[in-house]
């Protein structure tokens, strides 16, 4: 074959190599066309409504605004603990926002906001100025981290950053004052959860001391500058009002929106669907009965896309006040008493040797029910003698003090439990032991039976008691043996009435009293005629309150009963009845009861208390002999004296019983104890009278009216 014939086979050749090349590619273009419409189509047909629902899905959140709180009556139905609304700003946190959106919004917020500098220092800590660092300055956080911690997780890489902070930034951020509240506001805006708005700054209605303090100025400019505010808002936000003066520390505190709920009792609060910002009772009532006190609050539904967009917000629940307490307290006898006190313990503080005399106490309560009709502390402020009182009323169930011969009707009534026999005598002389040691009266009473050791305090007598109880023969001179089993013996029949166990009042933080260890056995003396183990106001008003109804240790209550609120200004139906509780009865007979209250009624009417009282009261005075261990170091151990008076009124079918304690005073000189005592029982009669009056005109009233009709 030529060259030429050869050629043009090979040409031939190629040619059709390229067409079969070319169908072949063309053939895979229709093949992969056709797929592309059939997976086109099986979108479309088949997964179209599946992926529309995916492009329009959205997803519910849900967040929590503030409600009130329950209110709290006294006995007759006087609010004492309102609510009052106030302004806050708030800033919710969305899906979509990201740190540099909440630095952004810090900056622009800060210009309308104003903190003070000692309120930034106590709520920020060193974490806090370094997760503001952090987020504030991401390109210098970023070099923080070696080449290979770069790939680490991000709450790894994190914890590193965090500690890798340089010293020097963080104190020059706490010595900024606008750097400071930066940093505050970026931690209030990341401190709660999505769509939970976090207080940044609420109105200070409780007088705290360190409060983020918004004022109306601030409400008014923050409120004109919402649009360029993303996340911020100004809400209503509920805060406590006080009708009266007293109690306050009783009813109790609310931690603030920058505190949130106590870490103490942080997995309590959230097992019950707590906030982290949501203000919670700190102490006393509010404490106590939080459960009933906390408010449904009012819930908000956020609907958003799956860009993490808000497309809609919905009210789904208005929430609900909580319930409301009815308390056993009666406020103008509580008015009174303090009043009482503040007149008695100022004037008797300015008389010679009372220059560690700070402070006094009275309770008064229903011996039958135990419903606390008035509890009054006051302390004279030691660091300011302007002699301002302070309120003290949690040192009646919080702090204890010897009790003296108030605690000698429970001394004579374990004595008839021991088997002692009613007029039993001894001789009030002085005793002598080993040491040599002399235990006696304040004088040589004779020969004594135990109403006249009742009537006229004889020490000597009480001794004889305790001795018999704990077997123990007088020998003038010999030693003297007591075991532990012996001073257990006593305590058990002091318990019985209350004293030297808790009264089961419903406040945290009561105080048992203080049983000591002696250091010696002759202390058993000491304890029956109360200069050694120390006892609450309360427990000495529980005590007395056990011989005044007839031998029943009754619970003493604040919480009368628990109200469904109502939007009337007044109590709602009865949720919870709380019923006077009986915590034991004393192991002696009716006769003995009575017998200890014959003895009782001599002290106020021929006895120690004689022509102090101008009412028919029934009680027992109580000097104690003791040393200062008060607030002023420089005098520990100081020589002074309690004065103390137990009693009830009447003498024969009581209405209250009541304790007044007036720890340190120089000398029993001036009976400060029994003035106390006396007034209260006068401003208790004139209020009954009062009542009474006001109880007949509104009958009177009501009956005119009818008869108009």
């Amino acid at each position: 074959m030529t060259e030429k014939g050869a050629s043009a086979s090979e040409h031939r050749k190629l040619k059709k190599s390229r067409y079969i090349r070319i169908n072949v590619f063309f053939f895979l273009v229709f093949v992969l066309f056709v797929a592309l419409i059939v997976r086109l189509g099986v979108v479309q047909i088949v997964q179209g409504e599946e992926f529309s629902k995916e492009v329009s899905r959205t997803e519910s959140d849900y967040a929590s605004l503030p409600a009130p709180r329950g209110k709290m009556y006294d006995r007759y139905g006087r609010v004492v603990v309102d609510n009052v609304s106030v302004p806050a700003i708030t800033y919710t946190v969305e899906k979509s926002t990201k740190t540099e959106d909440k630095i952004e919004v810090a900056k622009k917020l800060a210009k309308y906001l104003t903190y003070d500098v000692e309120f930034l220092k106590h709520e920020l800590k060193d974490r806090d100025f370094r997760d503001y660092w952090l987020a504030a300055y991401p390109k210098e956080a970023k070099k923080l981290l070696k080449e290979d911690e770069l790939e680490l997780k991000p709450s790894e890489t994190y914890k590193i950053q965090v500690e890798r902070v340089p010293d020097a930034e963080v104190k020059a951020l706490e010595s900024d004052a606008e750097q400071m509240e930066l940093a505050y506001l970026y931690k209030r805006f990341s401190s709660g959860y999505q769509y939970e708005p976090q207080v940044v700054k609420s109105m200070n209605v409780n007088n705290e001391e360190l409060s983020s303090n918004l004022t109306q100025e601030e409400v008014a400019i923050v409120s004109e500058h919402l649009e360029e505010l993303p996340g911020v808002d100004v809400i209503t936000d509920w805060g406590r009002s006080y009708p009266y003066d007293p109690l306050q520390t009783i009813f109790g505190g609310l931690t603030s929106p920058e505190q949130g709920i106590l870490e103490s009792r942080e997995q309590y609060y959230t097992a019950r669907g707590y906030s982290r910002n949501e203000r919670v009772g700190k102490s006393y009532l509010e404490y106590e009965y939080e459960d009933y006190l906390n408010p449904r609050k009012a819930k908000i539904e956020y609907t958003s896309d799956n860009s993490g967009n808000i497309v809609s917000k919905e009210v789904i629940d208005e929430g609900q006040r909580g319930y409301d307490l009815k308390l056993s307290f009666d406020m103008e006898l509580q008015m009174k008493v303090e009043q009482i006190i503040e007149e008695e313990l100022g004037a008797a503080s300015k008389k010679s040797g009372n220059f560690l005399m700070d402070r006094a106490f009275a309770v008064v309560m229903d011996p039958y029910q135990g419903d606390v009709l008035a509890m009054a502390g006051k302390q004279i402020d030691l660091n300011n003698r302007s002699g301002e009182m302070l309120d003290f009323a949690y040192g009646t169930f919080a702090t204890q003090y010897e009790a003296g011969s108030t605690v000698k009707g429970a001394t004579v009534l374990a004595g008839y439990q021991d088997g002692m026999p009613h007029g039993q005598t001894f001789n009030d002389t002085s005793l002598y032991f080993k040491g040599p040691i002399v235990k006696s009266s304040y004088s040589n009473l004779g020969r004594v039976s135990d109403l006249t050791a009742l009537e006229k305090s004889s020490n000597v007598y009480m001794f004889n008691v305790a001795m018999r109880i704990a077997d123990i023969n007088y020998v003038p001179y010999g030693p003297f043996y007591a075991s532990d089993e012996d001073f257990q013996k006593l305590r058990n029949y002091f318990a019985q009435f209350g004293l030297g166990v808790p009264t089961g009042i419903d406040l945290p933080q009561e105080s048992a009293g203080l049983i000591s260890d002696p250091d010696q056995p002759g202390k058993i003396l000491d304890i029956a005629i109360g200069q050694f183990d120390t006892y609450t106001p309360l427990q000495l008003a529980q005590y007395v309150s056990v011989i005044a109804n007839g031998g029943s240790r009754v619970q003493p209550r604040i919480v009368t009963s628990i109200h469904t609120p109502i939007e009337e200004a007044t109590l709602g139906p009865v949720a919870i009845e709380k019923a006077p509780k009986v915590l034991n009865r004393v192991n002696n007979t009716k006769e003995d009861i009575e017998r200890v209250q014959d003895g009782f009624k001599r002290v106020v009417r021929t006895g120690t208390a004689r022509g102090h009282f101008d009412y028919d009261v029934a009680g027992k005075t109580g000097t104690s002999q003791t040393h200062y261990y008060g607030p002023n170091r420089n005098y520990w151990g100081h020589e002074t004296n309690n004065l103390n008076f137990v009693g009830y009124y009447p003498a024969d079918d009581p209405e209250i019983a009541f304790s007044v304690v007036v720890p340190w005073v120089g000398s029993d000189a001036d009976p400060i104890n029994k003035r106390i005592a006396n007034r209260i029982v006068g401003a208790y009669v004139d209020l009954q009278k009062k009542y009474v009056t006001t109880t007949e005109i509104n009958a009177d009233v009501n009956t005119t009216e009818k008869e108009e009709e």
